[in-house]
């Protein structure tokens, strides 16, 4: 219902977080209106995989195998890094931020745009750490829901990042032999 009512409180709980947003913010601007609506997206994601986990009827294990903690690791490690950084997967953050510069073999240094919902998605578009969190939630999912899928994808992504490293120690090695 729209009452009068309801719009008197909806738009006293905006004034109530817009001052306790501008006294947090000590004079700089923080989106946490946008930060409130993408941690809400996360608890409905969230809530949707862990409901069609119950639906499927599987139990859940005692505790996590310590390979498969290891392998999330990994592999969340790797596939953050490939949607927050990876060249190829710019035109996937590009409405959302700015290009600065090159940064690391095949990364780029991008910022979030500064205005509104665009700046949120844009620091989660480019914040491995913040992205992590969403991954991490989704393999957790696919190996409740699809356990050998999402295990044949971690160890592929497991696998790239093992070859990453082996890259970056080849290209040290040759720097260090060729001194360039």
């Amino acid at each position: 219902m729209n009452t009068a009512a309801d719009r008197h409180l909806a738009a006293r709980l905006h004034g109530l977080l817009h001052r306790a947003g501008a006294q947090y913010g000590a004079g700089h601007d923080r989106p946490l209106g946008g930060y409130l609506a993408a941690m809400t997206g996360f608890a409905a994601y969230t809530t949707a995989w862990a409901t069609a986990v119950r639906l499927r009827g599987r139990p859940l294990p005692d505790r996590p195998e310590p390979w498969d903690v290891v392998l999330t690791s990994v592999a969340t490690f790797r596939l953050s890094r490939l949607l927050t950084k990876a060249s190829v997967t710019s035109p996937l953050r590009a409405p959302f931020t700015r290009y600065v510069a090159p940064q690391g073999p095949a990364e780029l240094h991008e910022e979030a745009h500064s205005e509104g919902a665009r700046h949120t998605v844009g620091e989660l578009a480019t914040c491995p750490f913040c992205m992590s969190v969403w991954v991490a939630s989704t393999l957790t999912a696919g190996q409740l829901l699809w356990p050998r899928a999402t295990r044949t994808a971690m160890g592929a992504l497991a696998a790239l990042a093992g070859a990453d490293g082996l890259q970056l120690a080849y290209s040290a090695l040759v720097e260090k032999t060729t001194g360039e």
